[in-house]
């Protein structure tokens, strides 16, 4: 454990003392958020992004050390386990490495070797690889035997040198070398031929060094492969790498140097070069998942904590053809008011009952504004409402949302469990309003997977996927926190050391014994049991109790001390208050408790109930339409930042097709990543660098606007 300790250190630029106190924390079940929170202390401050880091290279680590004692034990068994194979194994520092050395002496299937073996020819190519004396006719005859299916001394040699390729094949050293040399010096390929346009045709003929293509090529090359529209393969530099493994093998003036270069350039092309290729392809998938999964994770990230539109009635507006135009009106607590069906769009095209129906829901309920999801015939009906509210009595506005994943909750268990009387088609137009009044609140009912931020998503280790968004959702709920008399089983799970049984119970406990008063009554919940309690409190919210502490992030263990903050200043002194340098240390110091924990408390006494999302761009409301024909190089618009890639934003400016930000118009500056100028949600100013009408593509810039 200590080494596991050390590198943790090393790789993570931490102290050993943090990383061991924070290694102690996971491993008595203490959940991410909660370590992140409420222990800063132990972990010397570490965010929830650095703790799931050190978690996942914490379990890789674990994993490594398991692996090596597993190959220990199976080579002392064999009786093949010598010192050197014990500090090499040692030194080892990745799983590859262990596996290439745990290589031959693995058991294989019946290969070419084997079956020389079999025959009775390993003598000979211990012979050839001593390297001592040429071998001569005599020596080849003494192995020829009919019997064992070595017919003549060609089948004798042959066999040998079978046997010697796989030596070569298995040597741990050497495919070091072949794997580093294929990585540093090798070109990823790509060809493929179409009579009609194809989404991949820019691979057609297709170059690019190994260690430099980026991770979204290295996917769409995968995706091209997978769908047959592609032949993908790395080519290695051939020549240098059979040179440097013969130098390896090959003994100055060696009287069977022929022979053993003749095994090895087989060895490289029939064992080797297949082999490494696959791993090498392997490897740079592992790297663009990796990126991939952290693209996706930023980007939901800032959807989830997307500032909710509070204290508003909303209609929701879901848009569609043949079908008709579904409605829906909710309450500034979501509750559904109304509902209804319009058809503004063809084929019907009827806007003056769609005008009617939509006016008459507005003046009755009060409606202050139309969320219009962005789907099929969302363009003609966000022209409709530009009109619409025109005629309005009141001051109406429209917002653009995304309806990724809204059919996925309509159809859903618990979309049919919330509405269980209203038609499927209409909870997406709830979905749709919902999602603009609390983003986090209704988003989380629905498979990250399905909110359309993500970048080749379909395209990696599904399992990863999951759980990095899991994470994701978990620290974004735990962030803003949750109140725990209005939250859905859905979001309540997401919160730190609840289960989905224990977000059920909650539920139950409220609709049988009305809402809850304290955090304390939490304890008389069915399975919330003291150490759930201790994970979770802190971040469930109850407006409704008398215990100002209890509405905020404050964990019920550092109620003593907030409660003496309090006494010394009363909170309309301390929400006044600017504490200098000097005085946080000597009162942390007075109360026993550390300086984090105590700026924390007095973050939150400042301003209890804060939503931490308000301090975030709004979303954008518009009163009127722009069409991509009213679109011109050189103007100057607003728009929000909906998905980002590793090539630049795409941004939504309001003509239903979103735009391009290359990562080189992002900044003046040279951009490493985008995310380094934008995050999704933000609202920002750009400049229309082209309009290409046929193609649906606009390119923008954020360059100097």
């Amino acid at each position: 454990m200590d080494n596991i300790i050390s590198r943790l250190a090393k790789e993570l630029n931490l102290g050993a003392n943090q990383i061991q106190a924070t290694v102690t924390l996971i491993d008595e079940g203490n959940t991410v958020p909660f370590i992140a929170r409420y222990r800063k202390e132990a972990t010397g401050g570490l965010s929830d992004d650095q703790l799931r880091e050190l978690s996942e290279q914490l379990s890789y680590l674990r994993n490594l050390e398991q692996r090596k004692e597993e190959v220990s034990r199976l080579l002392t068994e064999m009786d093949q386990l010598t010192p050197e194979i014990e500090r090499q194994l040692r030194a080892t520092t990745t799983l590859q490495e262990v596996e290439d050395i745990y290589r031959p002496y693995r058991p294989k299937r019946r290969t070419r070797a084997t079956m020389a073996r079999e025959r009775g020819l390993l003598p000979l190519a211990e012979q050839i690889l001593a390297q001592t004396k040429s071998l001569l006719l005599q020596d080849l005859n003494a192995f020829v035997k009919p019997e064992q299916d070595v017919a003549d001394t060609d089948a004798a040699l042959a066999g040998a040198l079978d046997i010697i390729a796989e030596i070569v094949s298995d040597d741990a050293e050497i495919r070091k070398k072949v794997r580093d040399l294929t990585y540093k010096k090798g070109v990823v390929s790509s060809s493929g031929a179409s009579d009609r346009p194809s989404t991949y045709q820019m691979y057609f003929d297709f170059q690019e060094p190994v260690a430099k293509i980026v991770s979204h090529r290295i996917l769409a090359l995968n995706r091209g492969e997978k769908e047959d529209a592609l032949q993908v393969k790395i080519n290695a530099p051939e020549e240098q790498i059979i040179s440097t493994m013969q130098a390896n093998y090959i003994k100055p003036n060696s009287p069977t140097a022929d022979l053993i270069a003749q095994a090895i350039e087989d060895s490289y092309k029939r064992l080797v070069a297949p082999s490494i290729e696959r791993e090498i392809r392997n490897l740079l998938t592992e790297k663009a998942e990796s990126q991939a999964l952290d693209i996706f994770a930023r980007n939901l990230k800032n959807l989830l904590l997307t500032p909710p539109v509070k204290g508003r009635v909303i209609m929701g507006f879901d848009p569609a053809y043949r079908t008709g135009c579904k409605v829906a009106v909710i309450d500034p607590s979501g509750k559904l008011l109304d509902h209804a069906i319009c058809f503004p769009t063809p084929p019907q095209s009827n806007t003056e009952q769609a005008k009617h129906t939509l006016l008459s829901l507005i003046e009755k309920y009060q409606v202050d504004i139309i969320s219009l999801g962005n789907g099929t015939a969302s363009r003609e009906s966000e022209k409709f409402l530009a009109d619409l509210i025109k005629e309005t009595s009141r001051p109406v506005s429209y917002v653009i949302v995304s309806e990724a994943g809204a059919s996925v909750y309509s159809a859903s268990k618990l979309g049919s469990e919330e509405f269980p009387d209203l038609d499927v088609s209409y909870r997406g137009a709830v979905s749709i309003a919902r999602r603009l009044q609390d983003p986090l609140a209704e988003l989380v009912k629905i498979d990250p997977k399905s909110l359309g931020v993500g970048q080749y998503q379909h395209d990696v280790n599904q399992k990863k996927l999951t759980e990095k968004l899991a994470g994701v959702v978990e620290d974004c709920v735990n962030s803003v926190g949750v109140d725990v008399n209005t939250a859905s089983p859905s979001l309540l799970q997401y919160v730190s050391g609840i289960t989905a049984s224990v977000a059920q119970n909650i539920v139950k406990y409220r609709e049988e014994q009305g809402l809850i008063k304290s955090r304390q009554e939490l304890l008389t919940i069915p399975r919330l049991g003291p150490k759930t309690f201790e994970q979770c409190a802190g971040f469930l919210r109850i407006p409704e109790s008398k215990n100002i502490l209890d509405n905020t992030a404050v964990h019920p263990e550092s109620y003593s001390v907030a409660e003496k903050i309090m006494t010394l200043y009363p909170l309309p002194e301390l929400q006044r208050k600017s504490f200098t340098k000097e005085e946080i240390p000597k009162l942390a110091q007075a109360l026993n408790v550390g300086v984090p924990t105590l700026l924390d408390i007095v973050t939150e006494l400042k301003k209890p109930g804060r939503d931490p999302r308000e301090d975030l761009p709004s979303p954008m409301f518009r009163t009127d339409v722009l069409e991509l024909k009213d679109l011109k190089p050189g103007m100057i618009l607003w728009g929000t930042v909906r998905n980002i890639t590793d090539f630049g934003a795409f941004i939504d400016i309001g003509v239903h097709q979103d735009g391009l930000a290359h990562i080189s118009e992002l900044s003046d500056r040279f951009v490493h990543s985008p995310f380094d100028i934008v995050n999704v949600g933000d609202v920002v100013k750009v400049r229309v660098l082209s309009v290409e009408p046929e193609r649906n593509r606009i390119g923008l810039s954020l360059k100097g606007v």
